[in-house]
């Protein structure tokens, strides 16, 4: 995007501008040098991904640019656009992943997710991260650079709506089976398997629990293999710190379990599916967190996505992505 804007103009020092507005957002990633984990996972892509953060921090980041390149003919208004249009893009597109943006923030606490692709999808990365290692290559005049940049955004957002009209066929499939095999649900929630786009985890929410299973774009069976998980709400009563436990009830988006481990008590997250789940649909889930102070949960996002990982379970990844 800084190519586009102002690469004719400033050079590859427009990147650097653009890399600097989109990565603004992400600096509450600090807060968990002294945030407890239910408060940090609650402060990313909280405040720092809102409406109202862009508009505070853009004036002052094209004010920044538009003072120290100049002489230039870039007026302070095209700065402001520019900047604030990059940091609007980069909370538009984290919305669309599982983890859920709070573009309101501070006023209103709902978080924003459309659940359309993975959070790490080589497929949507892949084209931009090529092409800025190809701008960073070429020359400034180099007339090729246009067609670099419009690829490298282009592919990507046609990327993203393919992945949307993937989430649209498979929930569509899900609710005809849902209603011909009688399942009466209260909130559905279909959200991409890792690193693709074409396998999708499926959460049907009831009173009580979840239903939970995978269903493939290139599945031609009319039934879908799920498998049920109670929530155990009777559990809330064991845990200590009641505090700790609303906070990540609220930060799953109320798609939770509570399982007890050993001597704790632990919640999971279904948003992030299950461990290696097309391959046993009775694995654990991938974001859990144990609600016990002894236990370390410093790397609770991450410690489970891609646990149990190997050559098997890659293979059955590729299988059930077929159909199979």
């Amino acid at each position: 995007m800084g190519e586009a804007f102002a690469g004719r103009t400033v050079g590859k020092k427009a990147m650097l501008w653009g890399m600097l507005a989109q990565s603004l957002p992400d600096i509450d990633f600090l807060s968990a040098l002294w945030l407890k984990v239910p408060d940090a996972l609650l402060a990313h892509r909280g405040f720092t991904h809102s409406i109202l953060f862009c508009m505070v921090v853009a004036p002052f980041i094209a004010w920044l640019a538009w003072h120290l390149h100049r002489p230039h003919n870039i007026s302070f208004k095209r700065w402001f656009f520019f900047i604030s249009s990059v940091i609007l893009i980069h909370i538009f597109l984290d919305a669309f992943n599982n983890y859920g943006v709070g573009w309101f923030e501070p006023f209103i606490h709902d978080r924003i997710s459309f659940n359309g692709i993975y959070v790490a999808d080589p497929f949507f990365s892949a084209p931009p991260g090529m092409s800025v290692l190809l701008l960073l290559l070429l020359r400034k005049k180099n007339t090729v650079r246009k067609w670099i940049w419009s690829l490298g955004l282009g592919v990507s957002f046609i990327y993203l709506g393919y992945c949307m009209s993937n989430k649209y066929y498979v929930s569509r499939n899900v609710k005809q089976i849902l209603k011909s095999e009688n399942i009466v649900y209260n909130r559905l929630l279909v959200t991409p398997a890792p690193l693709q786009s074409w396998l999708w985890f499926v959460v049907a929410e009831n009173d009580s629990g979840y239903y939970t299973g995978y269903r493939s774009v290139f599945d031609n069976k009319a039934t879908l293999d799920l498998h049920y998980f109670p929530r155990n709400d009777f559990l809330r009563s064991l845990v200590k710190d009641n505090k700790d436990l609303d906070k990540m009830i609220r930060f799953s988006q109320q798609f939770y379990t509570l399982e007890k481990h050993r001597d704790t008590i632990l919640i999971n997250d279904l948003r992030f599916g299950q461990i290696v789940g097309w391959q046993n649909p009775y694995e654990g889930f991938a974001f859990y967190y144990y609600l016990q102070p002894d236990i370390d949960n410093t790397l609770v996002v991450q410690r489970g996505r891609f646990a149990k990982w190997n050559k098997q379970s890659f293979h059955s990844l590729l299988k059930r992505i077929k159909g199979e």
